[in-house]
């Protein structure tokens, strides 16, 4: 795709959009700041030009794909402008996270940062634009910033005022309103041995249920199960979440069936810091999707904004090209794979309160400005050192208009193992975003016929 029609293709996204803006500002509803994405980020690019001013992303038609559905890499041909290492850091830890300084340190000969061009490819569809607009009105915080009122659709708050109103738009940013996937994920030993475990994931927002009547239960925000298919030890183990907008006052509803006993049970301590399913003990539950749950065992500092090099555009590290054995390495995922790009990140900080208990002190988010997506997250253990690093190597899909993630990685500093997750690289099938849900799909009830499929 040349300049001119990329710009063109921007131009006229962004004339809907203002038009979409406009009128919303007629019934009466504020329009975002005129210097913003309708999701609230700074449509300008920054002072040098290494972040580039935003056109509107990419749209279908940009769209094409892999043998396994993954979207090809728009940017293949590119190559790193400079690569970070642990001998030039000093040079750059001004726009790299303590996490990756930390893991640039520990393993000095093989982990690095390729830095690419940036490109902001993140598009927003006229839905997206309008909930962000309405909730730019109408949406708040209650019960001290552990639930939401007023919110519909996606980007609670698009021109954010604390740490916890950017905590909740990574929470609600836009993403496909229902899908099914499957996804393997890996957690190997110091030495590189590792087994992969096979989970099929199901995904609906609440008014993505098509039985869903307005009224319909208004505590839930999302529904979300999981079912281990592979290895066999492990199979038939399924998981059911209805995630509520408020979960101090009304917490999460979670279920397990378990295939060895046979029977569903709630699951009422699957949320902070217990250890997540099938991670090995190197994840907690609210580390899944880099930050969920409830908010109130933290006091959330809104630091600011800065340019960071982190995870971009990751379509090599999604690719079907590379096996697991390839991207899985001792210590570390294979740096090769990666792309990292400047972008500008909001930086919020969570340190525990007094009196509440969880193994993480101190935790620090940096959060893209584009996705609203968490895409590095430090963990501070008691002591006050770095102990977890965790990233989110996402990619805009043109097909769908939706930011997915090519792999999740958990690095523990202290051990020398890490997780990493999501990923689809060797499934011929991952995706299926024309999955369509009943309320049924998410009940108890069906967890035990999940489980012996």
């Amino acid at each position: 795709m040349n300049t001119c029609t990329h710009l063109l293709r921007g131009g006229l996204l962004l004339a809907t959009l203002t038009l979409t803006q406009a009128s919303l500002a007629a019934d009466g509803q504020p329009p975002l700041d005129a210097g913003l994405t309708p999701i609230g980020a700074e449509r300008a690019g920054n002072a040098d030009g290494s972040i580039p001013a935003w056109e509107g992303g990419l749209d279908k038609r940009d769209f094409t794909a892999a043998a396994n559905g993954t979207p090809t890499d728009p940017f293949a041909n590119e190559q790193p402008l400079f690569t970070i290492t642990a001998a030039n850091l000093a040079q750059y830890r001004d726009r790299v996270s303590p996490g990756m300084a930390a893991m640039l340190e520990r393993y000095p000969e093989t982990f690095y940062l390729p830095v690419y061009p940036s490109h902001r490819t993140v598009a927003v569809s006229e839905e997206t634009a309008a909930a962000a607009a309405r909730n730019l009105a109408e949406a708040h915080l209650v019960n001290d910033g552990n639930g939401l009122a007023g919110f519909e659709g996606a980007v609670a708050f698009p021109e954010p005022k604390n740490g916890l109103e950017v905590i909740w738009n990574h929470i609600t940013r836009p993403r496909e309103g229902s899908f099914r996937l499957t996804t393997d994920s890996v957690a190997p030993e110091r030495n590189g041995d590792f087994s992969v475990v096979t989970t099929e994931q199901r995904f609906t927002q609440r008014d993505e249920i098509k039985d869903y009547q307005p009224g319909d239960d208004p505590e839930v925000l999302f529904y979300y199960s999981h079912r281990i298919t592979a290895p066999a030890r492990k199979a038939g183990e399924v998981v059911l979440v209805h995630e509520t907008v408020d979960q101090v006052s009304e917490p999460r509803r979670s279920w397990v069936y378990s295939a060895g006993q046979r029977r569903v049970r709630r699951a009422p301590d699957m949320a902070y810091d217990a250890a997540g399913p099938a991670t090995a003990g190197l994840r907690t539950a609210d580390s899944r999707d880099m930050f969920n749950g409830a908010p109130d065992r933290y006091d959330w500092t809104l630091v600011g904004k800065r340019e960071l090099y982190i995870p971009y555009n990751s379509y090599r590290l999604a690719s079907p090209e590379w096996s697991y054995k390839e991207l899985a390495k001792a210590g570390h995922i294979n740096p090769e794979a990666t792309r990292y790009e400047l972008h500008r990140v909001w930086v919020v900080e969570a340190t525990l309160k007094p009196g509440k208990r969880h193994i993480y002190s101190k935790r620090r988010y940096f959060v893209d400005e584009d996705t609203w997506a968490i895409v590095e997250a430090d963990h501070y253990d008691s002591r006050g050192e770095l102990w977890r690093v965790g990233e989110s190597h996402g990619y805009f899909h043109p097909g769908v208009q939706a930011q997915l993630t090519a792999m999740e990685v958990f690095y523990d500093l202290q051990s020398g193992r890490y997780i990493a997750s999501g990923m689809t690289n060797e499934q011929s099938e991952p995706y299926d975003f024309d999955y369509q849900a009943t309320a049924s799909d998410y009940s108890p009830g069906a967890l035990r016929s999940a489980g012996l499929r």
